[in-house]
């Protein structure tokens, strides 16, 4: 018979209408009473024949309950004698060790943090929305041909080998770096072959690959200033010096000063400054590429949007002119295709491929071969080339609707866009006494997203101060009202 305090917790406990099955519901329910110390160590288990006879329920349900608490450790079979509750009690001493240290539910979780992670997360710049006007960086993915991708998708599908649904190897599938080294030769005169191309899940994680296997905390690395957020969080995190380094009309403009101590890495968006939109002029193409070569420093150009250039063909990449092996060249399909995709490359000197390669799956265990062997036919069949000219058509067509917007609203001596001729957002400067965060929290409760050009500067206090509007995911019909909400803000602070 059971004991009374326990026979009194099951029943008032034990519900047969619970829509938790009975058997894990009584699992749960002793499980608890060991926990909470209802059943003490050494305890005896009533036998399931009379646990079955006082709940009413079937002797299976209680032999369920009794396997799981034995299989996990909470009671053991004594042979001959029945089953007991088993002595889970933390050793007192270890006990007390980690109640002195413990820390104090009221305090913030910052201190807990390593340095690198309080540097991560004081400067993160994600922001919680990711569509609609005017977000920067985001292509409209309502546009995708997700019909064509499914049926692509299903033939993948259809009888997957064994490599397919296995972690991937050698730098991603095959034929997706096959298709994507032919593309960019193609498109962006990258001097490559497939080989070369190592999968990754974007920007961010082919900047950290960057960073843990060729750098070392301390090691200086130049930044354009003002420069993507997430590139700049993700040196300052691995624990490098950050040296930010001016841009101009003709892109990234080191001086002097610059100069006297050799950087590690010179991290550059050159087809396309972000978030400025200036394009790295041949001449400083040329003096950055022989700098690295005289000083062995890295190159990394991130190439995030280029291939949406309305004004003439799209410029060719600074890897394409790079005859020294210093330039790792950086790609993505959020932009073309789908943020959500989470796929993008590295385009590497043959001599590093292998290091990267095993980097890559010791820290993140590659996978995601059947999106990778999908995304191959999608650009071996021509899909992904189409689609870029499609979308590079509607892209001008709202970029030329947002320049009339703010022609029709600002004075361009008082108002400046930059920036108009290429990818998926323009920066629209401001007077240096306007306050662009304010701007930016104002316009987001008047229902319009904008990020303040202010926070892209390695010092906000010595910022031009600006917005950055991204113009891609915004339907035409939506542009100049969505724009005259954001002016009518913008007009409260000049």
């Amino acid at each position: 018979m059971l004991t009374l305090i326990l026979s009194d917790y099951l029943l008032q406990h034990f519900d047969k209408q619970s829509k938790v099955p009975c058997n894990r519901q009584l699992y749960q329910l002793l499980r608890h009473a060991i926990l909470e110390h209802v059943l003490p160590v050494d305890a005896k288990l009533p036998s399931s024949r009379d646990l079955a006879t006082e709940l009413q329920i079937s002797r299976n349900t209680v032999l369920y309950a009794y396997e799981q608490l034995l299989a996990e450790g909470y009671v053991a079979g004594r042979s001959g004698s029945g089953t007991f509750v088993t002595d889970t009690v933390p050793d007192a001493v270890a006990l007390k060790s980690k109640l002195v240290t413990a820390v104090p539910k009221d305090e913030p979780i910052a201190p807990m943090l390593s340095q690198r992670g309080q540097q991560l997360v004081k400067y993160a710049g994600a922001a919680p929305q990711q569509w609609g006007a005017f977000v920067p960086g985001v292509p409209d993915v309502t546009q995708f041909p997700h019909r064509t991708w499914s049926r692509l998708q299903n033939k993948v599908w259809q009888n997957p080998l064994p490599t397919t649904l296995t972690y991937a190897h050698g730098g991603g599938h095959l034929p997706l770096r096959v298709a994507l080294a032919e593309h960019l030769k193609m498109a962006r005169s990258v001097d490559c072959v497939p080989e070369q191309v190592v999968i990754t899940t974007g920007i961010h994680q082919s900047i950290d690959l960057c960073m843990r296997l060729l750098g070392d905390p301390g090691d200086l690395a130049w930044v354009e200033d003002p420069c993507y957020w997430g590139a700049r969080n993700l040196l300052r995190a691995s624990g490098l010096n950050i040296r930010p380094v001016r841009v101009d009309a003709e892109g990234l403009c080191p001086d002097a000063e610059d100069f006297k101590a050799v950087p590690r890495f010179i991290f550059v968006s050159p087809s396309h400054q972000y978030p400025l939109g200036m394009v790295m002029s041949l001449a400083r193409r040329r003096l950055l590429l022989e700098y690295a070569k005289q000083h062995g420093c890295w190159i990394i150009e991130d190439d995030y949007d280029s291939e949406f250039r309305y004004v003439g063909r799209p410029l060719a990449s600074l890897q394409g002119l790079d005859h020294a092996n210093r330039v790792l060249y950086m790609g993505t399909f959020s932009k073309t295709l789908f943020p959500g995709l989470r796929l993008g490359y590295l385009v590497l000197p043959l001599a590093l491929v292998k290091p990267f390669v095993v980097g890559m799956e010791e820290l993140h265990r590659a996978g995601n071969v059947p999106v990778q062997a999908t995304l191959a036919e999608f650009m071996a069949q021509g899909f992904f080339t189409s689609h870029i000219r499609h979308m590079r058509t509607l892209y001008a067509a709202r970029l030329s609707l947002l320049q009339e917007a703010i022609a029709q609203r600002f004075d361009p001596k008082v108002v400046k866009p930059t920036g108009s001729d290429a990818g998926l957002h323009l920066a629209l400067k401001l007077p240096a006494h306007c306050d662009d965060v304010a701007i930016v929290r104002a316009a987001a409760q008047a229902g319009v997203a904008v990020r303040p050009l202010s926070s892209y500067y390695h010092d906000a206090s010595q910022a031009e101060r600006g917005l950055v509007l991204g113009y891609a995911c915004v339907q035409e019909p939506h542009i100049a009202p969505a724009f005259d909400v954001l002016a009518g803000v913008i007009e409260r602070y000049l």
